[in-house]
Formats: C-alpha cells, structure tokens, sequence
C-alpha cells in the first residue's frame, strides 16, 4: 500500500509499505520534488540498458529525505510548518517514507537498522530547525491506509 500523508493540501510524506507490489515501473512523486521516489518490479532476465547521468545544475531549497525501515519498528510523528502535531504513523521492517515538507520527530519503538537518504551537502545545524515534539498524551496513531 502507499499512503500519502497530506495538510492543508500540502504533502508531507509518502509511506510506501513493504506489502506494496505493482508490476513494471511508477514514480510515486511529483517531477517537481528534489527528491524522486520509485518502485520497480521486474521479472528476472529484465535489462536496463547501461546509462550515465548528465550534469545538470539544480537548485534545493528544501531538504527532503528518504527513510528505509531496514529493521524494526519505528513512530514517525508529523507537524506542520508551524509546528503545530497533526498525527503519527509507524513504519516496521521493509517500509520506506519519504518526508516531503513539514516537520516531523520519531520513537524507535523496537531495536531498528534506518537507511537515510538526502540532498547534500547536509549543512548540519543550518540544514533543520529543532523543536520541543508532541507529549505522549496526545499522540494518535493514523492507521487507515490510503488506497494507491
């Protein structure tokens, strides 16, 4: 499954769920993010014809990153611009999230392995803005799947 979660007409993740499976080839984002997210599937035998990548100059103005859930499982909690917390969703062993906009904070709920993938140069403290999250209290767990 593929869930995207959207605000205010504003996507902040896609979560593709490791139960996900499509034949052939689908990017899951938009031309326009800085980050792509696709799925592929193959049959064995399949060839992709050997290719370079050009040079080409772009501009990032926002990070966006990539989260492979390699074990484990994981709570992502998700905040607006504002910082305002608008709900949570947890990732477990083979899910991968990309987080597109917005702010967001996690618990590792049990022993996990991430993979983490964004633009660079990382600009360490200038890169992010660090806030207080979400008390325990208030977390609420979104657990409707989108249906992609």
């Amino acid at each position: 499954m593929i869930r995207r979660i959207v605000h205010s007409n504003t996507e902040l993740a896609i979560i593709l769920s490791s139960q996900y499976k499509a034949e052939g080839i689908q990017f899951l984002t938009p031309s326009a993010y800085s980050q792509q997210l696709g799925y592929m599937n193959r049959p064995a035998g399949y060839k992709i014809q050997p290719h370079l990548h050009n040079v080409i100059a772009r501009q990032v103005s926002l990070t966006q990153e990539v989260l492979i859930v390699k074990s484990g499982v994981v709570r992502v909690d998700f905040y607006s611009v504002n910082r305002i917390y608008l709900e949570s969703a947890i990732l477990s062993s083979g899910d991968i999230i990309l987080l597109a906009s917005g702010g967001h904070g996690f618990e590792i709920l049990e022993d996990a392995e991430i993979v983490e993938v964004k633009q660079g140069p990382y600009s360490s403290d200038e890169d992010k803005i660090r806030f207080d999250g979400v008390d325990e209290e208030y977390i609420r767990i979104n657990t409707m799947p989108d249906i992609s």
